[in-house]
């Protein structure tokens, strides 16, 4: 895990490559890997890459970055990487390379990739078991790629004027450098208001784009970029024929089992975030199977929640009792809040409604001299966990079927929500403007605001071209086209765009805020290879350990992880209590947050 920068000035008017430039973006990324840092140029100077690194494997000096694969060990010509990310299959794809005849200067996974690459080009990333952000110059085709693991997990960022593309890990970075355009982009406002998060390939800046998960990239001194998908995950989530519940209990085991094997392997400690629900504490069974006492496990605790059903501690408690894990347990306070708030704004990349709570869980991780981390992110997306694949197909299976259910919808919502808006949700008054298909219902439930809403508070203007740029009715549409049953069709909804847009990145920024490395078993995409068909339950996935987790868990009702952002808000804040209810809860912190992650770090 670390930060990685290119530039690359491949039209033949662009300026050669600025030293300065590439070591202000950086810079930037130090928390990203205080270990070590580098750079290189090639002979030219209209290609430079820098690292910074994070040691997890092979952290000897001979695993630095960036990483050069020389003749005649590079068959097809010098290749040089920085990459961001681990490979957790790397053993076996060496194996493979020495079969060969190929040989190895390193213990490291950054060389198996250099090796990959040279043996079999774009053709290597379905191979690539892991996480991964990278720049790969091929030196001989005078080439620069990159390439994103297929979830997403990593983030890559570009820049192209035209005459020269610049890429990183952190879109604040490539600002940093100074010459990118942050001119505002009015389809990351509306999207951000609209989801809570700015879906990709967008970001705050209108002249900055983020290389869609699953998706590579090209450029040689001929340009354009080419961009090109390598990974859909809608090809999995079609049901599998019924199995037997012995079957399928076999299978699930055995794939969570050997995701969770994976991604424990590591150079340093591996520990693993531990709340009350079945995601977090199947993870840490399965990871105590593997590496038993050993293993350390951390929970946030909020004093605001003491002796509530919020309370995550007493039930994870237990649960690493079971599992005799080294447990720790981190209390959270609203004056922790207050010291770190601007910390948080500044770390936070890209503007996001949540995150608070891998922050601080982060923090404790790294107090606890960890450098990598497993976290239960993606178990509602696999396992149907959340609400909206049961509230989804009942709103369009009922309402779907009412014959000029858009226009009605829209003149009711248009009479009505003057009135209902100060008595309950506005969401009451678009229920049937927006609950007659799968888009438009995914965008009701999972809506921060309703589009109808925000010339309320944002220029009429923006919000236009912002809504005409993101257009996304059609974008979520497409994110189901070719699925067919309803369960499959949440599944695609929320990986695309809640998992991928929002849980993933918040993870990205909140651990590298730290130098820690977060790691996410269940965001796999040989895991969801095996499992998606199967239609398995939380509760079915988290039967699967030898040792059973505690009933108190297995029969806890979903609740959600919550942290009191609104009261701390409002206690940093008096003046926030006096602009009246609609700035409470999330609507009010999205507010917050959107002013003060594009203000601090000039995001």
């Amino acid at each position: 895990m670390c930060g990685f920068a290119a530039i690359f000035a491949y039209a033949a008017g662009a300026p050669p490559v600025d030293l300065e430039e590439l070591d202000r973006i950086n810079r930037f990324m130090i928390p990203r890997g205080p270990d070590g840092d580098g750079r290189w140029f090639d002979a030219t100077g209209r290609l430079g890459l820098a690292h910074r690194r994070l040691a997890i494997i092979d952290p000897s000096p001979a695993g630095a970055q960036p990483m050069i694969l020389e003749e005649p060990a590079a068959r097809n010509g010098r290749i040089v990487i920085s990459y961001n990310g681990e490979i957790y299959n790397y053993r076996e794809l060496r194996a493979e390379l020495e079969a060969d005849g190929r040989h190895f200067r390193t213990q490291s996974d950054t060389e198996v990739l250099l090796h990959m690459f040279d043996a079999h080009g774009p053709e290597m990333l379905p191979r690539l078991r892991g996480m991964f952000a990278m720049a790969i110059w091929d030196e001989s085709r005078r080439r620069l790629f990159l390439a994103r693991d297929p979830f997403g997990i990593k983030p890559l960022y570009y820049a192209d004027d035209g005459k020269s593309i610049r890429a990183a890990s952190q879109v604040k970075a490539l600002c940093a450098g100074g010459r990118v355009d942050t001119a505002e982009n009015p389809a990351a406002t509306v999207g951000f208001f609209l989801f809570g998060s700015i879906p990709e390939p967008h970001t705050v800046h209108a002249g900055i784009r983020q290389l869609p998960a699953g998706h590579w990239l090209s450029i040689g001194e001929d340009g354009p970029a080419e961009v090109k998908t390598y990974f859909d995950f809608r090809q999995f989530v079609a049901p599998d024929a019924a199995l037997p519940d012995d079957e399928k209990r076999d299978r699930l085991r055995e794939a969570l089992a050997d995701s969770v094997r994976h991604h424990m392997i590591a150079d340093v400690p591996v520990g693993v975030f531990l709340s009350s629900g079945l995601d977090s504490a199947t993870i840490m069974a399965l990871a105590a199977e593997t590496s038993g006492a050993s293993l350390d496990t951390l929970t946030l605790g909020f004093q605001e929640f003491s002796g509530t059903p919020r309370d995550e501690v007493p039930l994870a408690e237990a649960a690493a009792a079971v599992y005799g894990t080294r447990q720790q347990t981190r209390w959270v306070t609203a004056g922790d809040f207050g010291e770190d708030a601007d910390k948080v704004m500044t770390a936070m990349d890209q503007p996001s409604i949540d995150g608070i709570n891998t922050y601080f869980v982060a923090k404790a991780a790294a107090g606890a001299g960890l450098k990598v981390a497993l976290s239960g992110v993606g178990g509602d997306e696999l396992f149907g966990g959340y609400d909206t694949f049961d509230q989804v197909p009942k709103l369009v299976g009922s309402l779907g079927r009412i014959p000029g259910i858009g226009p009605f919808g829209r003149l009711f919502r248009a009479i009505s929500a003057p009135l209902i808006r100060h008595r309950a949700s506005p969401k009451w008054a678009s229920l049937f403007e927006y609950g007659g298909d799968y888009p438009s219902a995914y965008l009701l439930r999972r809506g921060l605001f309703l589009p109808w809403e925000l010339p309320e508070f944002l220029d009429p203007d923006l919000v236009r071209a912002g809504w005409q740029q993101l257009d996304p009715i059609t974008r979520l549409a497409d994110t189901i086209d070719g699925v067919d049953s309803a369960r499959a069709k949440v599944t695609a909804l929320e990986t695309a765009w809640y998992l991928r847009n929002q849980l993933l990145r918040d993870a990205d920024w909140a651990g590298m805020a730290h130098s820690l490395e977060i790691r996410t078993p269940l965001v796999d995409a040989s895991l969801f290879a095996a499992v998606a068909g199967l239609a398995a339950t939380k509760w079915q996935m988290a039967s699967t350990p030898k040792t059973p987790l505690p009933a108190a868990i297995l029969d806890r009702p979903k609740t959600g992880f919550f942290i009191p952002v609104r009261e701390w808000v409002m206690e940093a804040n008096d003046a926030q209590a006096e602009k009246g209810a609609e700035n409470y809860g999330y609507r009010g912190w999205a507010r917050f947050v959107y002013e003060r992650a594009t203000r601090n770090g000039q995001g």
